[in-house]
C-alpha cells in the first residue's frame, strides 16, 4: 500500500516492536520505537553493541518483519506488503550500504553496480552503472573483481551500486566498519556527497559519535528504545559537506 508524499516523513515509525524467539526463550530487539525522518534529513543512529541499532535498519529496509507497531518508508506501509512486494518497493527506493560490502565474488565493478538496475529491468543499467563508478572514482576499475580490489574500493562499488538507481532513502550500517581511518573518512564524503547530490535521505548507523555528528540529528538506541535524540553543532555539519 503507498502513502500520499505531500507533507509525509519519509520514514515514519509509530511504537515499533519486534521480539525474535530464542532456545532462552523470546528476545525483545527493538522495544516501542517512535521515529519521524523529514525528506532530506541526515539521521545518525548510535548506540552500544547489541542495542538494535542493525535490527531498526533492517526494519527500515524491509528485511525484518516487526511484531507489532507501524513502519511507512519512502511512500509505503511495509506491514501491509508480502515479500514480493518488499523487494519491489527495495528495488525503487532503497540504497543499502553494508559494512561487509556484499559484493558478488564472481562479478566485476561494473557488474555489481548494473545488478540492481538490471533487476528494476532499467534498459540503460550499464550506462548508468558505469556513471555511477565514476562518480566514486572508480571508472579507471571497472573491469576488475572484487578480489583485486581493496576494502575502500570494494566499499566505492557498493557505494555506486546502492545510489545507482537514484534511491529516496540510503541507509548505511557500520560503513567504515572494516576501514582504516583514512579509508573510512573519504567514504563518509562520498557517503554524504552522494546523498546531497541525488536530494536523498541518510541514516546512518555507525559506533563512531564523530561520524554522527555530522548528521541533522543523532538518534541514541539503547536496550531497544530511542535514549535520546540531539541535534550536533552546526559547525560539525558544515565542516563534513566542505
Amino acid at each position: 500500500m503507498t502513502l500520499s508524499d505531500a507533507g509525509q516523513p519519509i520514514v515514519q515509525l509509530r511504537d515499533v516492536h519486534l521480539t525474535l524467539a530464542s532456545t532462552a526463550g523470546p528476545v525483545n530487539i527493538l522495544r516501542g520505537i517512535d521515529l519521524a525522518v523529514q525528506p532530506g534529513e541526515r539521521v545518525g543512529i548510535v548506540g552500544p553493541s547489541g542495542s538494535g541499532k542493525s535490527t531498526l535498519l533492517a526494519v527500515l529496509a524491509g528485511l525484518e518483519k516487526v511484531t507489532a507497531g507501524e513502519v511507512a518508508v519512502a511512500g509505503a506501509r511495509l506491514n501491509s506488503l508480502n515479500e514480493d512486494g518488499l523487494a519491489l518497493w527495495r528495488r525503487s527506493q532503497i540504497g543499502i550500504v553494508f559494512q561487509s560490502f556484499h559484493l558478488i565474488p564472481t562479478m566485476t565493478a561494473l557488474e555489481n553496480v548494473a545488478v540492481p538496475l538490471e533487476l528494476a529491468g532499467a534498459a540503460d543499467a550499464l550506462p548508468r552503472a558505469r556513471a555511477a563508478l565514476a562518480q566514486v572514482g572508480l571508472a579507471h576499475r571497472e573491469t576488475h573483481y572484487p578480489a583485486q580490489l581493496s576494502g575502500g574500493e570494494q566499499q566505492r562499488v557498493a557505494l555506486a551500486r546502492a545510489v545507482a538507481p537514484g534511491p529516496r532513502l540510503l541507509l548505511a550500517d557500520e560503513p567504515t566498519g572494516n576501514l582504516d581511518g583514512a579509508t573510512g573518512h573519504a567514504i563518509i564524503d562520498l557517503l554524504f556527497g552522494e546523498a546531497a547530490r541525488l536530494n536523498s535521505t541518510l541514516i546512518l548507523i555507525t559506533h563512531d559519535d564523530a561520524l554522527a555528528a555530522l548528521c541533522d540529528r543523532v538518534v541514541r538506541i539503547e536496550d531497544g528504545r530511542i535514549h535520546s535524540v540531539i541535534t550536533p553543532a552546526a559547525p560539525a555539519r558544515r565542516k563534513a559537506a566542505e
